[in-house]
């Protein structure tokens, strides 16, 4: 059977690698939602005026060209959430970076997203990672809903990487 050459991934089929030092558990954490993974650049907007002169043929002034050029690119923050579980290794990792260690916490991770057959088709690298801000999400008597456990990271730089890994060339 071939493979086929073009296939719309879900959003729900994915995974998530970070790891985190000091920690003791076998999995630091399992990931419901990853949130805003965007890279972007800045535009540059360049005025200049020509020579070309532009209305009547009676014009003193040169016509305006305005050129937009690429400025620096940017990694926005991601979030994650997870199911608030008895592991405290998240919190531990905010905390450092609070106390004033972020050099030393900031990680490298992967997020991979799976086509329906539950194989690797695409991956994004995330670098020097390390949290800003830690949430869990409000309680209420009545409710019965799970209690969520949020971790937003700041994030260098992010890029798209072959599903095994490796780099992608120009």
């Amino acid at each position: 059977m071939t493979q086929p050459k073009y296939e719309l991934l879900t959003n729900s089929k994915f995974y998530l690698e970070i790891t985190l030092a000091g920690s003791k558990d076998e999995i630091d954490g399992y990931f419901m939602e990853c949130q805003s993974f965007k890279r972007s650049q800045e535009v540059i907007s360049a005025c200049e005026v020509t020579p070309q002169k532009w209305g009547s043929k009676d014009a003193k002034v040169g016509r305006v060209v305005r050129t937009k050029l690429p400025g620096n690119s940017k990694s926005e923050n991601i979030t994650l959430k997870r199911g608030l579980c008895i592991s405290d290794t998240l919190w531990k990792w905010f905390k450092a970076v609070e106390e004033g260690k972020w050099g030393e916490q900031r990680r490298d991770g992967d997020l991979t997203i799976y086509d329906q057959s539950i194989n690797a088709k695409a991956r994004f690298r995330f670098f020097r990672a390390w949290p800003v801000s830690y949430k869990i999400s409000d309680l209420q008597a009545s409710g019965s809903d799970f209690e969520l456990e949020e971790l937003e990271l700041a994030v260098e730089e992010f890029i798209r990487v072959q599903p095994d890994g490796k780099e992608i060339g120009p």
